[in-house]
């Protein structure tokens, strides 16, 4: 039978977003942060020794009899410190570190509060309810690049925004430890106002829980709201260490939640990011099949019988693509905004989907015939047109990026083809792409790095390593489609070389279809811009031909950047004189 928490790995791996974490006092213990009742107790304890009495062994015993009643957070901490200020510096002391504690490691982000904050900042997790009123959970968030939005009171839940639109929402039951609302007391923990238990029936219904760290048998408004909630649309996990107490088997019960045995919620949160995270390196393409759609393309380049079978074989791994990459992973909105740690884990998910489809693209654009042509176009058009136009800028501007994937894996094979690969590029940059309620452009004015989003480069320095590039994108392809390259060009110079020839071909003919004004020339950067020796040769190469060879050069036949040798001269005047104005070298 398969393991509980492999279980729940593949769940939230499968179904990003859909999960809740619900986590007790269990979580925080090992940052030796205590809990709300032992925080009133010490009050007790301070309050007797202010009394000049000792309360003994039991604080709330003593209070009661002195008192009357059952110790109160609240009332304790205004009798403690009279103004906000006395109120929260008293509270500090508990839930802040000191100097010594800082550099013990304690009263700090767990463990298990960093392994959530990773799964929240990869998408995986949007709502975490906590009974604990220490912000661990928010700091851990915080350090991955997470800001979430947090509830702590009804003004604030009343005025939030919906939870399909937060990328990543902390909803504290118990209230802040900065505000002295928070519920501590038995009576306190009866009920939650409206606007709580509304947005808990929400979330309960809406998506699958994980609970670590929570007992359920004091919370009584909390459990009321767990047996309320009847939709099992997603499933219910509850880790515990040992035998559950008899609140939380009621609740597991009630909801058939699976029961995860457990060491301690550290280990437990830390294996469950881990098992996520090594799902994600498995969604990607087996190398066995990747050889198999590569071993079979081969077979259909050499003739023209097998034209369907080649069009069936690239169609359906552009199938594969669009259907990976229309998972609530790459969503649009509701989900995680762009930061460095959620863009760059979006490219490279995007990159794990086309693995097979650039695997095919190296070797068929180096074998390309004539009549392969229409396929691969096809192909590029498909993966170019957007399916969505709401949301998060990046990410509707991300969406051409498998596009991208393939004009350069494609055009790199084609460059090193010789004239038959120069005829194939000139079809391929002109490529038609659809543009819903705009006018329709060629694949080479919307696919080059720095035409894929509408502030240029700055978008692709939110990639890991790339804020300092000139070309940050351009910097990340080469380093991804290098190794891929190796069986073809095996010497890295080589290599930059023709992927700095693929560029200025692609700059040339961005200048030829776009059609600027003379006084507004742009074309889209590239390594080029400061890889001067390369460029100098690729350039002093580009004029020989045309030269020597006249209408007859391979780039005038092939219509990459002009119909004649003069237009295609005059292109590269232009292009050069431009060069220097990036001032990149």
């Amino acid at each position: 039978m398969i393991d509980p928490l492999h279980s729940l790995a593949f769940s939230i791996q499968a179904n990003p977003g859909v999960y809740a974490v619900l986590v007790g006092s269990g979580v925080s213990r090992s940052a030796q942060i205590p809990t709300g009742w032992e925080i009133t107790l010490d009050f007790v304890r301070k309050l007797a020794g202010v009394a000049g009495e000792n309360c003994g062994t039991d604080p709330a015993i003593w209070y009661r009899e002195r008192y009357g009643k059952e110790p109160d957070y609240s009332d304790l901490l205004d009798a403690l410190a009279k103004t906000p200020a006395e109120r929260q510096q008293l509270l500090r002391d508990y839930l802040e570190p000191s100097e010594e504690e800082r550099a013990e490691g304690l009263k700090a982000p767990t463990v298990a509060h960093r392994a959530i904050a990773s799964l929240a900042a990869k998408g995986y997790i949007r709502v975490i309810i906590t009974t604990n009123f220490d912000r661990l959970m928010e700091t851990a968030l915080a350090d991955v690049g997470v800001v979430p939005t947090v509830l702590s009171s009804p003004d604030q839940v009343h005025g939030a925004m919906p939870l399909i639109h937060t990328r990543c929402c902390v909803f504290k039951v118990h209230g802040d430890y900065l505000d002295t609302r928070i519920r501590n007391t038995p009576a306190e923990l009866e009920t939650y106002p409206k606007e709580f238990d509304d947005l808990l029936d929400r979330i309960f219904d809406e998506f699958g829980l994980i609970v670590c760290g929570w007992s359920a048998e004091w919370d009584t408004a909390l459990r009321a709201a767990v047996e309320r909630s009847v939709s099992r649309r997603f499933s219910h996990f509850w880790a515990v260490r040992g035998e559950p107490g008899n609140a939380a088997k009621r609740l597991i019960g009630h909801r058939q939640a699976q029961l995860l045995q457990i060491s301690d919620a550290d280990r437990f949160f830390s294996e469950l990011a881990r098992l996520v995270e090594a799902l994600e390196q498995f969604s990607r393409p087996h190398p066995l099949s990747t050889e198999a759609a590569v071993a079979s393309l081969k077979g259909y380049l050499a003739e023209t019988k097998h034209r369907i079978r080649l069009a069936d074989l690239v169609g359906g791994e552009v199938d594969r693509v669009l259907d990976a990459t229309a998972t609530p992973a790459f969503a649009l909105q509701g989900g995680p905004a762009p930061d460095t740690n959620t863009f760059t884990a979006r490219v490279r998910s995007y990159e794990a989907a086309c693995e097979t489809l650039i695997a095919m693209a190296v070797v068929g654009s180096y074998w390309v015939e004539d009549w392969h042509c229409v396929t691969w176009q096809t192909a590029l058009t498909r993966l170019a047109t957007r399916r969505g136009e709401s949301g998060f800028n990046l990410w509707v501007e991300l969406q051409r990026y498998p596009a991208t994937l393939l004009l350069y894996a494609l055009g790199l094979g084609a460059v090193e083809a010789g004239e038959r690969g120069l005829q194939f590029i000139g079809r391929l940059f002109g490529t038609t792409v659809h543009r819903e309620h705009r006018e329709d452009k060629t694949a080479i004015e919307l696919l080059p790095p720095f035409c894929l989003f509408e502030r240029g480069n700055e978008p692709a320095k939110l990639l890991e390593g790339m804020d300092r590039r000139y070309a940050p994108l351009n910097d990340w392809l080469h380093a991804l489609l290098q190794p891929r390259f190796r069986s073809l060009i095996p010497s890295e110079s080589r290599f930059s070389y023709a992927f700095d020839r693929l560029e200025v071909l692609m700059a040339l003919s961005y200048a030829y279809f776009a059609k600027r004004d003379k006084d507004w020339y742009w074309v889209p950067p590239g390594c080029y811009g400061y890889r001067g020796d390369n460029l100098d040769r690729i350039l002093k190469e580009l004029r020989s031909s045309l030269e020597s060879l006249e209408e007859k050069s391979p780039y005038v036949r092939s219509g990459i950047f002009g119909k004649s040798a003069e237009e295609c001269s005059a292109g590269i005047d232009a292009f050069t004189t431009w060069v220097p104005k990036l001032r990149w070298f």
